[in-house]
């Protein structure tokens, strides 16, 4: 039986009580369950205020065999940010948004490089995904064609730096495409001559959508699955309308994190749960413990807050 934990990013002090919360105990320097194993959804690193300690519980879980975890869109970051050329140099030439909130990270690491290293190594050996049979582990998105391509990019149990350097630098190869949609879900990227304004009076030119549903007919705020705003009730004119994933009812419970849900609902369908409870927000982190149901259930949830 399981214990999926959502997005932790740093909050090392919140995830013991949670784990202390749900029966675990810490037994040579590592959290253990007689009878469970944790599933981290990835995103343990950046934002919060005990990266270090975070990593060090998350590793040591997943080393001692008492839980496994999967990589995030932010641990995926932070392997690319370090990667050097051949001569040494970095390989990124001017540093995107997404690599500013990895600084916090950095920051902390500043006295333990080595430590920091040897953690960038044991990122490389962790999956993209995790497929038990009855449950279902990935960060962001499930696609079927993504989940394949995946497995084929490990070499002796790791991903190799090649992988990453090539998601880097060619964007639109068969890579890149599999590991930011299994991190990143789908973000809908609106036309440069359409404008719809948010509930903010903002008009963003691009949102996270429900990737799982088949969106045709559907309007702006039903489709989108954003936590900071909330999108109008136009319908998508149909020739914009992103090609998704949608997610059979009678495949097996999928769970993730990434979304930033905040007050929820966590449960989107009986079979796909959402665990990312916006830890950085709500300073709460949240949980489901999976016992074996076939459609998932409101009393599974444990939240712990700070």
């Amino acid at each position: 039986m399981y214990d999926i934990i959502g997005d932790v990013h740093g909050y090392a002090t919140l995830l013991k009580k949670l784990l202390l919360e749900m029966g675990y105990k810490k037994t040579n320097g590592s959290f253990y369950h007689e009878s469970r194993k944790a599933i981290f959804v990835g995103d343990f690193i950046n934002r919060g205020p005990e990266i270090r300690k975070t990593i060090r519980i998350i590793k040591a879980m997943v080393e001692a065999g008492h839980a496994y975890a999967v990589l995030g869109n932010h641990e995926l970051n932070a392997i690319i940010y370090h990667l050097k050329d051949k001569q040494g140099r970095s390989i990124i030439n001017k540093p995107s948004k997404y690599f500013l909130s990895l600084f916090k990270t950095i920051n902390e690491y500043s006295a333990q490089s080595l430590e920091w290293r040897e953690n960038l190594k044991w990122l490389r050996t962790l999956p993209l995904f995790l497929d038990f049979g009855e449950i279902r582990v990935v960060h962001a998105c499930w696609s079927d064609q993504a989940i394949q391509t995946a497995a084929g990019l490990y070499e002796d149990g790791r991903l190799r730096k090649k992988v990453f350097r090539k998601v880097y630098k060619k964007n639109n190869s068969e890579e890149a495409k599999c590991m930011w949609l299994l991190t990143k879900g789908i973000n809908m990227n609106m036309p440069s001559d359409l404008r719809v304004m948010n509930n903010k009076g903002v008009s963003p030119r691009s949102f996270r959508i429900k990737w799982w549903e088949n969106l045709a007919g559907y309007d702006f705020r039903t489709a989108s699955f954003e936590s900071k705003f909330t999108m109008p009730a136009y319908t998508i004119p149909k020739e914009i309308v992103p090609a998704t994933f949608p997610y059979p009812e009678d495949a097996p419970i999928l769970f993730f994190g990434h979304y930033c849900r905040g007050v929820g609902p966590y449960l989107i369908k009986p079979n796909i749960c959402c665990v990312d409870s916006c830890v950085t927000g709500t300073k709460s982190l949240l949980a489901y413990r999976w016992s074996g149901e076939k459609e998932l259930n409101m009393n599974h949830l444990v939240k712990m807050s700070m």
